[in-house]
């Protein structure tokens, strides 16, 4: 079955899959930029099918966690909504 992806924080208090702006808010106020940090461990291309982008997000978010030297950085899990993917 597949499941969503979500990079976090230790300290962030909302769920980023149901308060994303909240979540987003709280992240960019503290300067963790996660977003765009996830955007340059990620090597995605227009060319990857919606499977591909998902294991490249997962390995991303796996490599963030591994090699983070302040440990802060946890991952998140939901089934997905929609199974199509």
């Amino acid at each position: 079955m597949f499941q969503e992806v979500m990079l976090t924080t230790i300290d962030n208090p909302f769920d980023p899959f149901e308060q994303f702006t909240s979540w987003w808010l709280f992240d960019i106020e503290k300067g963790y930029n996660t977003c765009s940090y996830l955007a340059r461990i990620a090597e995605l291309s227009e060319e990857m099918s919606d499977e591909e982008v998902n294991y490249e997000i997962n390995r991303a978010i796996d490599e963030i966690i591994r090699f983070n030297p302040l440990n802060i950085y946890i991952k998140v899990t939901r089934k997905a909504s929609n199974t199509t993917v």
